[in-house]
């Protein structure tokens, strides 16, 4: 059966309708964005918005699912299948998140929740159960992996994992506030830093390990 015009058009709006939201998000604010401004921006009716996302919550709650939690979700089944050295694994997710979630959409919706979350308390529940606890696990998961298997030491795991993940948020939050308007020079690339972060939590500062 093939598929009329009309028919992809219907199929590709809920994608409109979150890229028309993103995009008002970035210039306004999620508060000061109203629900009628999304459906203009995306050329529809306030109505065929509601029929797809009932509240500016649900829409939210899906720009998330559609920009954050899937690539969570790769990255978990990448890290069940894998078999290598959990750094050199670590590294690989480190450099795929900055390339899939950092640079792009993802890092906007990062950075809309951190700036919004105090003022809407039931959407900041949802991010964290959504997206910082399963990336937390995710990521704990794999040093726990890494201290069983006698390639990390016994490091606490929990201060571990933010190390990792705290530079990547200031990364994106410079990304998509000041990196607009190229403010700060920088001579190394994010993917330089992310190495060089690496290479700093698995070796240190120290250029040998002391004696005890």
């Amino acid at each position: 059966m093939t598929t009329t015009p009309r028919q992809r058009r219907k199929d590709a709006r809920p994608q409109e309708l979150l890229e028309a939201a993103l995009a008002l998000f970035v210039e306004k604010g999620f508060a000061a964005t109203r629900s009628e401004e999304v459906a203009a921006r995306a050329g529809v009716a306030k109505g065929t918005l509601y029929r797809y996302y009932p509240s500016k919550d649900e829409l939210f709650k899906a720009m998330v699912r559609d920009n954050l939690s899937v690539h969570i979700a790769e990255s978990a089944a990448q890290a069940a299948q894998y078999e290598g050295p959990i750094a050199e694994l670590l590294r690989q997710m480190m450099q795929a998140w900055w390339a899939k979630v950092g640079q792009g959409n993802a890092g906007v919706v990062c950075k809309i929740m951190m700036v919004e979350a105090r003022n809407f308390p039931e959407l900041a529940r949802f991010y964290v159960d959504e997206v910082i606890t399963p990336s937390q696990n995710l990521i704990g998961g794999l040093i726990e992996r890494g201290i069983r298997a006698g390639e990390f030491r016994a490091v606490p795991v929990e201060a571990t994992v933010h190390m990792l993940i705290a530079p990547m948020l200031h990364m994106m939050l410079h990304e998509h506030s000041f990196g607009e308007f190229d403010l700060c020079q920088h001579t190394m690339s994010a993917t330089d830093l992310l190495d060089a972060q690496m290479s700093l939590l698995l070796h240190g500062l120290l250029a040998s390990p002391r004696r005890t």
